[in-house]
């Protein structure tokens, strides 16, 4: 295996490795100011389990981005190429938007969607300002996996 390749993969890896991270500690989060909500009024778990899935989808962009770059260099489905240095770096750095962005925003996302269960706790028909204000940091992580993708994929192998 090439050293191209064995970077190209560590890139693939911190992807899922880095925002599955972030999404964890987002999920649980969450999950421990949700479970105090639904423990006091379990009516209340519908609108709350909206706002534990949020942080949730860094960890699936972060896998994503590792699945098509595993992809594109042949690993899944097809033939592994053959990888320059500089190749491996490139998709290493193409990685890095949404490892970054994922880790940080997942955790952020779930900070702000549990003082958004405490919105719906207080006042629960303002559970869709809590959603809104939480999917407002979802923004960065869509930025983050659209140029790692365009990224991927404008790298010439």
């Amino acid at each position: 295996m090439t050293n191209g390749m064995v970077l190209a993969i560590i890139g693939a890896a911190l992807a899922a490795l880095l925002a599955g991270i972030g999404s964890a500690k987002g999920v649980g989060l969450v999950g421990e100011a949700a479970s105090g909500v639904v423990s006091v009024d379990p009516s209340k778990f519908s609108k709350v389990l909206i706002l534990e899935l949020l942080p949730g989808t860094q960890g699936l962009y972060g896998l994503l981005t590792a699945i098509l770059l595993l992809s594109r260099i042949g690993i899944i489905g097809g033939s592994p190429v053959s990888l320059t240095t500089e190749q491996g770096i490139a998709f290493l750095v193409a990685s890095l938007p949404i490892a970054i962005v994922g880790l940080i925003s997942g955790m952020v996302q779930g900070k702000t969607a549990a003082a958004g269960v405490g919105i719906t706790a207080k006042k629960p028909d303002h559970n869709g300002k809590a959603i809104i204000m939480a999917a407002m940091v979802e923004t960065y992580a869509i930025l983050a996996l659209l140029i790692s993708i365009l990224m991927i994929y404008n790298i010439a192998v």
